[in-house]
């Protein structure tokens, strides 16, 4: 593991791990613990175990062992108690971009290693509301700028199905640490597909809810048009758990069942989404696509115009690079942060110094201006929603289907320009597909649905109208009944 890891958990002994039990999902494990049928001291340990067997994927930054097993047991006294608390006992990643009170928030970055919060984030404070714990904070790429997963102080993380490929950016650590089995879930941040695209890639649920529909107050910053916070399960249903306690709706309003996909309409836009993709990740969807058709859903074939996909890259782009450097100004302000954005400019690795120097600055010759910015507000953003509302209104889509990611992970040595389709394009393309939804802030959610010829994971997203997330979620339920469990975490 990293230095702070490896300083908080030393000095204990190794337990024996319980068979089974680090593969045990979020509802599995609560209900478990409510039941009594293991402690939240065992299952803690039993985790803590499964980081140490893994600490060379370094998904996690800071693991503070002592309170972890301190808070498991509080929990089994709170059990005894009568606690019925819906995350009771259970361990949560937590992306290093939230704010943890009394635990530090590097925010990916060296001169924030010490740094430690007086506050939770908001997301943070409603998991522990529900009786979770926070395991440790997951390594991410700095200040949550990459798709790929390196970081320059914290090394980079690893894909737990092949060493040698990346995870996916920029939640890195989140979706590693629970294909690894380390967590049976971790809170992520998407912008443009940082939880998406690590969710293909990794083998596991990633969930982007609507924007704004969970609380993004103490999360670093990089777009407050385009920014979420979400989540990395290993099913949907423990999604659904997730959601409802974020959002603090009722179970009810999710139902119990929503496995059938009969009369469910499914769009795919085959020009915009199938153009530039991998064959074996082209004929894996297909595959899909005629596996929901056979279960009873209709799927239908759109077209959202031929320059539909340089529509949402430019203005997509254009407002994530423009907001950047006064969204993380006013973060560090608010939240008395010990440090200022010329220092973190200063202080970043060369690529992405180079990066921001082109397209963060004001000076840059890559900025985008306050003229184009305004426009892909108020002209680009309402039309690709038009444009999207081709298969949610005028052809009655429930979501949109496509590949989540158009390759599998590319190798770790191949990270600054990668390989899809015989071509090689720059790293950003991994963003292909996650990019739509997040452009005009629709729910997405990646699925697992199964390993490539090298064993590698193969993602599903289905996009869905804004604010139905409630119906995606019970939809991407069908949908993985139907496909099996293809969870493919270690």
């Amino acid at each position: 593991m990293n230095d702070t890891t490896s300083t908080a958990i030393a000095g204990h002994t190794a337990p024996r791990n319980e068979p089974g039990v680090t593969s045990l999902g979020l509802a599995a494990a609560a209900e478990a613990i409510r039941n009594g049928d293991i402690t939240s001291e065992a299952y803690a340990t039993a985790l803590l175990q499964q980081a140490r067997a893994m600490a060379d994927i370094k998904s996690f930054i800071t693991i503070d062992e002592d309170a972890v097993l301190a808070g498991a047991k509080n929990a089994d006294r709170a059990r005894s108690a009568g606690s019925a608390a819906p995350l009771l006992g259970v361990p949560l990643g937590v992306k290093d971009s939230y704010l943890t009170a009394g635990l530090p928030t590097s925010l990916g970055l060296d001169r924030l290693a010490h740094f430690i919060p007086q506050e939770d984030a908001d997301a943070v404070r409603t998991i522990k509301d529900a009786g979770a714990i926070v395991f440790g904070k997951n390594n991410l790429v700095e200040m949550s700028y990459g798709l790929t997963g390196h970081n320059e102080r914290y090394g980079q993380v690893k894909n737990p199905h092949a060493r040698d490929r990346v995870t996916g950016g920029s939640s890195s650590g989140s979706a590693a640490s629970v294909a690894a089995g380390i967590v049976p879930a971790s809170l992520g941040g998407d912008t443009v597909g940082s939880i998406r695209v690590p969710a293909s890639f990794c083998g596991v649920v990633g969930f982007k809810p609507t924007t704004g529909r969970w609380p993004r107050n103490g999360v670093a910053p990089i777009s407050h048009t385009l920014d979420t916070t979400g989540a990395f399960t290993r099913s949907v249903e423990d999604c659904i758990l997730l959601d409802r306690v974020v959002t603090r709706e009722q179970a009810a309003e999710f139902g119990d069942g929503g496995s059938d996909l009969k009369g469910a309409r499914l769009a795919f836009a085959p020009r915009q989404f199938l153009d530039l993709v991998d064959p074996e990740v082209e004929a894996r969807f297909r595959e899909v696509v005629q596996r929901l058709e056979e279960a009873g859903a209709e799927v239908v074939e759109v077209d959202l115009g031929d320059d539909f996909n340089a529509l949402i890259q430019t203005a997509t782009w254009g407002i994530f690079a423009h907001e950047t450097m006064g969204a993380i100004s006013e973060f560090l302000r608010r939240h008395d942060i010990p440090t200022t954005f010329d220092a973190i400019y200063e202080g970043l690795k060369p690529q992405l110094h180079q990066a921001w120097e082109h397209i963060v600055l004001p000076s840059g010759a890559g900025a985008t201006s306050a003229d184009v910015y305004q426009t892909a507000l108020a002209v680009s953003r309402p039309e690709i929603q038009r444009r999207l509302n081709k298969a949610f209104v005028d052809r009655k889509a429930q979501v949109i289907l496509q590949p989540t990611t158009p390759c599998t992970a590319p190798l770790i040595e191949e990270q600054a320009t990668v390989h899809i389709a015989g071509q090689e394009v720059s790293y950003l393309a991994l963003a292909n597909h996650t990019v739509s939804a997040s452009s005009v802030g629709l729910p997405g959610i990646s699925l697992p649905i199964g390993l490539s010829r090298a064993g590698l994971p193969i993602g599903l997203e289905l996009d869905a109208p804004l604010g139905s997330d409630r119906r995606l979620l019970r939809l991407a339920r069908g949908v993985e009944s139907v496909l099996g469990a293809s969870s493919t975490a270690i």
